[in-house]
């Protein structure tokens, strides 16, 4: 390539010396280059050190404009290169990120280097391109600010995840260098072994560098090795992903990114079951960076899944602590480094282990763990804090996605509602429902006609996308319901536990009127499988519902009332321990002891069996109900069935032998 850029610059008889006006721009424009990295080294140390990086950048750019006024030439190629590769790394320094567009820059510089040499490429792919030139250019000028040109292009392609492309170009510089170098071994990783046997080119000190090459280098490899490790943590290959966190552990990076590292190894360790591993890296991760605080919210959730609760409170409570502190100053994780790690790492998964958290979502977990463990008194304190943020605007500061740990807003009012409740404040408790049935009430048709496995019936219909707009609609209709009806149910139980017998009995008939708005149709619809979970809920609260009525028609000495109920409980879920038992003490009270007998013996032979089963089945209950489920339990087992045994044996004495 050499002789063929000597036979296209010496078409003349002899070669024609380089003009002296040629070689007075170079000198001069090589001071200008060194002179912009001389400033750069002496304010890489101070503050606002973006600001002098668009400055420099800027700079640079108007350079590499003037350099590229003139035809391209081999003698002016090492610097343009040069002033390419030290612009491409202050405009990652100015804005403080790998812009996908601003590596078109180095496109433009191959095909320079190209047109010195009398060959062309602008049809070429970038990976061609490299291909090409590698190859074919073996001008010894080049090598080396073509290798640091090179290193850039692999960390704007590792920052697009295009790892085959980083491997591919690394295997060709190293096979530029030596042919025999590029060789990885078994069982060792490809790309990683690939930047690891590369070169690194000698620094010129007529042409300093804004970053060394070396450092880049060992960038690259870090980078590398943390992508990949969170890929195979994506992936659930969690040896693999171990490994090669580690390897990036192992690398260049600063506290922050070593941190977060170490997040991801805990996260790792806890997907594979290994809780006490878990704590040890995210333990790490806060003695390195105490302010990266993902950790300890994995810290938080790998004592929840031991049922360590008291521990898990702690970390909650030092969580929401650190979250309430002013957080420092934003700074630079280095001055020092235009190209760093964390500019070149960005994956979902990163993302959602390392998703900062809001203050109220800690609150809420605090109040809701505290509900879960029976801490009444702390989870009242605790939803209270939370209401009080809502009421500052909450909705402006929380993700309303998937990511957020927080449920739907009147979930939590009606879980507030249930601390509340436990809490003797049953004023109180009716006030925060009636808060959620005043919202709701807008929101629900008067009618909603629900099918059987309705969700995969409408997705095969023709206008799948409009059916599922019209599905997300009706399921949003049916949570509003739920809701609604939830408020009605938790107010039934707190004016029962108030001695309000006959206002409980409407607010219990308010929330059973309200559930008649729901239409099943389908042949299973009585079978939990069949259900939507929004429907299964809605059939929870009219059970418990049925039973909180018929339990007041009974205080009332209203046992006819009280007996309808506890059969239509029986008809909603079959084989319900405490629909069974209340059905035998309204047939006692009922004074129809026979029948009450007859049915006690029924269930007390098949309940054992069924409750276990009845405990196993359907959904998770949600948390919101727990205490109206616990409150429906039949409280007096023992009396009845003494009463009903003593019945069975006066008349089996009766009997006639």
């Amino acid at each position: 390539m050499a002789a063929a850029m000597k036979r296209r610059r010496g078409t003349d008889p002899g070669p024609e010396p380089e003009p002296e006006a040629e070689r007075g721009y170079l000198r001069a424009w090589a001071a200008q280059s060194r002179a912009v990295v001389g400033r750069w080294t002496m304010a890489r140390c101070g503050g606002e050190t973006r600001r002098v990086c668009r400055q420099l950048r800027d700079e640079l750019r108007e350079l590499l404009r003037s350099i590229r006024g003139l035809p391209a030439a081999l003698p002016a190629l090492p610097l343009e290169l040069t002033v390419l590769y030290n612009s491409l790394l202050f405009t990652v320094g100015a804005s403080d990120s790998v812009i996908k567009g601003e590596a078109e820059g180095i496109r433009q510089g191959l095909l320079r280097v190209l047109e010195a040499c009398g060959a062309c490429g602008q049809d070429l792919g970038t990976e061609e391109l490299w291909e090409k030139v590698l190859q074919e250019v073996t001008v010894e000028e080049l090598q080396a600010p073509l290798h640091r040109l090179g290193a850039l292009q692999a960390a704007w392609w590792l920052a697009a995840s295009q790892l085959g492309s980083v491997a591919g170009l690394f295997q060709l510089l190293s096979t530029a260098e030596d042919p025999g170098r590029a060789h990885c071994s078994e069982g060792q990783n490809k790309l990683l072994s690939l930047i690891k046997a590369w070169r690194v080119p000698p620094e010129g000190a007529s042409l300093p560098l804004a970053q060394s090459a070396k450092d880049l280098k060992e960038i690259l490899r870090t980078a590398a090795a943390f992508l990949q490790g969170l890929q195979e943590l994506e992936a659930g290959n969690f040896p693999t992903a171990i490994s090669l966190l580690q390897e990036a552990a192992g690398g260049f990076c600063f506290k922050n990114i070593l941190a977060q590292i170490h997040t991801c190894l805990g996260c790792c360790s806890q997907r594979m079951g290994k809780p006490q591993t878990a704590l040890q890296h995210l333990k790490q991760a806060l003695q390195v960076d105490f302010q990266c605080l993902p950790a300890l919210s994995h810290v938080a959730a790998v004592y929840h899944d031991l049922g360590e609760i008291d521990t898990e409170l702690q970390a909650l409570t030092l969580l929401y602590e650190a979250l309430g502190k002013s957080p420092p100053a934003a700074a630079s994780s280095s001055p020092y480094f235009l190209m760093r790690t964390e500019l070149l790492v960005h994956t979902p998964v990163l993302t959602s282990l390392l998703r900062p958290c809001h203050p109220s979502e800690v609150k809420y977990l605090l109040a809701q763990r505290c509900l879960q463990d029976g801490r009444v008194a702390d989870a009242v304190e605790h939803y209270l804090d939370f209401l009080s943020l809502l009421q500052e605007g909450l909705q402006q500061q929380v993700p309303l996605d998937g990511s957020s740990a927080l449920p739907r807003i009147p979930e939590v009012f009606l879980e507030a509602a249930s601390a509340l409740e436990q809490a003797g404040r049953h004023q109180d408790a009716i006030t925060v429902c009636e808060e959620v049935i005043s919202r709701t009430t807008d929101l629900i048709p008067r009618v909603l006609r629900v099918e059987e496995r309705q969700e995969q019936l409408e997705s095969s219909l023709p206008g799948a996308e409009l059916a599922g707009g019209l599905l997300s609609q009706k399921k949003e209709s049916l949570c509003c319901l739920a809701w609604r009806a939830a408020g009605y149910l938790h107010q039934g139980w707190a004016w029962a536990k108030l001695g309000e017998s006959k206002e409980a009995v409407t607010q219990f008939s308010r929330c059973l009127s309200d559930l008649l708005r729901v239409q099943l149709h389908g042949s299973g619809i009585r079978h939990t499988e069949n259900l939507q979970p929004e429907v299964e809920v809605l059939q929870k609260i009219r059970l418990l519902s049925l039973l909180g009525r018929g339990t007041q028609f009974l205080e009332l000495g209203r046992n006819k009332e009280a007996l309808l109920d506890f059969q239509h409980s029986l008809q909603i879920s079959p084989g319900d321990p405490a629909a069974a038992s209340y059905l035998v003490q309204a047939l006692w009270e009922l004074n129809r002891k026979q029948e009450a007998a007859a049915q006690w013996q029924k269930f007390s032979q098949s309940c054992p069996a069924e409750d276990g089963q009845q405990q196993g089945q359907g959904r998770p209950l949600p948390l919101y109900l727990v205490s109206c489920q616990q409150q429906a339990v039949f409280p007096h087992s023992e009396t009845l069935a003494r009463s009903i045994q003593d019945y069975l044996r006066a008349a089996a004495q009766d009997t006639p032998r």
